[in-house]
Order: structure tokens, then sequence, then C-alpha cells
């Protein structure tokens, strides 16, 4: 591990000490990402109301760098120790006066999640990478902005649990549950009669059930509404991004698997709906832009002004909805089932998914063949209840080698 220790003082065109004690002090996880790197667009957006304090990162050490000298963060990870040291020497390099502390792996996961001057967390980190540093930094009583959707999926009971007990509330980031968030400021709780998650439908919507068989990476990662990072564009093709996000409002809005329903909205204009008892529908609708999101958890509960983000009136010409198919989507069918049967299942799911995943970018599975994967994970896992977060990564680890064992039995039949 590299360490340098934090500065007294911040340099190159930074708001001065005594502005940034007004200033509300975030961390990202996954800073590099779509979702990270979008924060900081909104946190330099709205100069002067946020100080950025700590960023971890993967492998992207040139994103990571900019984002170093122009936020100059007291800790900063990334991936491996031979990257942190290739990180110091390149900001050496480029004359960055005073370094920021830099760690890696799960140690430098953890303290960035849990610098003691970051006030929110943004959880942006892609897989379980970031779960265990967001569950630290809830039971540190941070606020926790949440777009990482393996958190809940894999540990909604513990990490809820956690949240509970330290009486903050977890924001959402992802833009069909921050819609619900929103909507729920309409009315009380035991008003709501369900919850509607929109879902687009992604490239294959109308595609016929033949051809997906056939479907090839480069038609999967061509989402129509969305530029995302490769994993949520394929889950987004399959649906089991939503399966996700039914697991997810399961544990977020503290509601039942039958009050959470989802509809194909190809405009992606309605980020999603809550229906009253009394037949209201609150709606939240805006373009399809993720720092709208972002900012809305960023400034909760106020709204603050932007000229960044708006809806275009003028192109909204119609609103279509229409039933998701279980059939065309089978990784919707299998994240309920997984959601019902609770314990290790989510997580199972999860990493089963992102195994198949990962093999059909790699060229080793059909399209098809990740809702087989990971149904077969399914079938092969123990029905068991998680005490801790050790149980979670335990669980996790044993699915992805269940799942790599389900990928070459497929690739050996061919």
């Amino acid at each position: 591990m590299t360490e340098e220790g934090s500065r007294e003082e911040r340099e190159g065109g930074v708001k001065a000490p005594q502005q940034k004690e007004t200033m509300k002090k975030i961390a990202i996880l996954g800073s590099t990402g779509s979702i990270g790197r979008q924060t900081l667009a909104v946190v330099e957006a709205l100069a002067g109301q946020f100080c950025v304090v700590g960023l971890a990162a993967g492998s992207n050490l040139e994103e990571l760098i900019g984002q170093i000298e122009r936020h100059r963060p007291e800790v900063v990870s990334v991936a491996t120790a031979e990257r942190a040291d290739t990180l110091a020497k390149r900001l050496r390099e480029k004359g960055v006066a005073s370094l920021p502390a830099i760690h890696h792996g799960r140690e430098g996961m953890l303290a960035v999640g849990t610098h003691a001057s970051a006030e929110i967390v943004v959880s942006a980190a892609v897989g379980v990478v970031g779960l265990e540093a967001t569950y630290e930094a809830v039971k540190l009583g941070k606020t926790i902005a949440l777009s990482n959707k393996e958190v809940l999926v894999a540990a909604g009971e513990l990490v809820m649990a956690a949240v509970e007990k330290s009486g903050k509330e977890l924001l959402p980031v992802d833009s069909e549950h921050n819609a619900v968030h929103q909507c729920l400021r309409g009315g009380k709780h035991g008003e709501v009669l369900r919850i509607v998650l929109t879902a687009s439908g992604g490239p294959f919507r109308k595609t016929p059930l033949k051809d997906l068989e056939h479907v090839t990476t480069e038609q999967a990662l061509a989402h129509p509404n969305w530029r995302m990072g490769n994993r949520i564009t394929i889950d987004s093709a399959t649906m089991m991004n939503k399966g996700f996000e039914v697991i997810e409002a399961r544990w977020l809005f503290g509601m039942k698997p039958e009050q959470i329903e989802v509809v194909i909205h190809p405009q992606s204009t309605i980020h999603s709906m809550v229906e009253y008892v009394d037949g209201s529908v609150l709606a939240q609708l805006g373009p399809t832009d993720m720092r709208m999101p972002i900012q809305y958890a960023l400034t909760y509960p106020a709204r603050v002004k932007t000229a960044e983000v708006q809806l275009d009136w003028g192109k909204l010409k119609r609103l279509d909805f229409e039933k998701a198919s279980t059939r065309r989507f089978p990784c919707l069918r299998l994240a309920r089932e997984a959601m019902k049967k609770g314990g290790a299942w989510p997580c199972a799911l999860n990493a089963a998914d992102e195994v198949g995943v990962a093999a059909f970018l790699d060229g080793k599975l059909k399209f098809l063949e990740i809702a087989e994967v990971v149904e077969r994970v399914l079938e092969r896992t123990a029905r068991v209840k998680f005490g801790s977060m050790e149980d979670v990564l335990a669980a996790d680890l044993e699915a992805r080698r269940v799942a790599g064992e389900e990928v070459g039995k497929i690739e050996s039949r061919k």
C-alpha cells in the first residue's frame, strides 16, 4: 500500500478553507464510473455547496488523476497496490504539491467509505466491491446516496436494519427508486396501494422470441434510451436490472412483493409511479439524465434550482405502456422467485448474473444462456439466512464458483 499524509490546505483553484466548513462533504465509491463522473458533474454545477473528501476508483487512473486535480480529495483508493504506486508517481510528476492519502483494494474502499469527515457517501461502485464499505458507512451514521444495486439485492435485510438503527435515510439514486421516493412524499406509507416501476424494455422489446437466440453483444449493448456501463446495459436487455429493482424497492420502501409491479414504458419519461388507495397515481417525469436523481439525493430534502437538466416538452408526443412478459424476460421471473425465498437467494441471483453477463460479453455464452446459468445456480443455492456481512460475502463467492461451473458445462456442450 502507498499512503501519503492528508494535507492541511487545498490548492489549485478550489474554495477557501473557511468556505469549506459550510459545504457538505462527500465521498464517492466508484468515482470513475458513469454515476461517479456524473456525481462530480453535479458537484461542479452546484459550486460552493459540496466538498469532495474521498474518491474510490478501480483501474482508470487517467480519469481519477483528473478528478484529484479538480477536487483535491483527502483520501483516494484504487484497485491494487501497483496502481496505488503508479498513481502517487503520476501525481508527483504532474506537480501536485500535497498528495491525498492513497489506499488500495478492500482496505482502500473501506478507508474512503468510512472517512471521518465524509457526511454523504455516494455508493456507485459496480458489483459487490462496494458492499462492505457502504454497510460500514451506514453503521457510522453517514447519509448514503445509493446507486450500487448489489447493496440491497445481496444484503437488503442487514443493510436496512443498520439504516434503521442509524436514524438516517438511505437515498436512492437509481432513476426508478428516486422517482418512487419523490412520489411517496405525496402520502403516508399506509396509504400506498402499490409501486409501479417503469422499464424501457431495452433493445429487444419487440424482437421475435426466436431471434433472441442469435443476439450479438453489440445489439445487446445498444440501449435505446440510456448510456450506461456494460453490465447494467446487458441487465437492462435481459430485464434482470428491473428484477434487481423490484428487490431493492421491497427493502427501500418496506413494501410486500405483491405491492411492486413492473410495466414497460419505452419512452422512459415516467421514471416510476405510486398508486394510492384512493385511486390517485403520482408519477415522476424527467429526461433520461442521471444528473437529476443524483442532485435530488445530494440536496435532499431541499430542491435546488439547476439549468443543467430540463425536460423538453416539445418532444414529448406520447406515453406508451405494456405488460412485462416473463416469457420474453425470464430474469424478471427469477428475481421475483429469489426475493420471495430470501436468505442467500437474492445474493446468489446477483452473483450468478454478474458471472453470466461477463461470460456473454466474452463470447462464452449466448444471450438466452445468461438466464439459464442464473436459474441453475439458484437451484443449487441452499436456503440460509444471513447473520453477518461475512455470511453475505461467503455466499457471493460460492455462487460465483457455482456459476463458473455452469458456464463451463454450457461451453462444453457446444
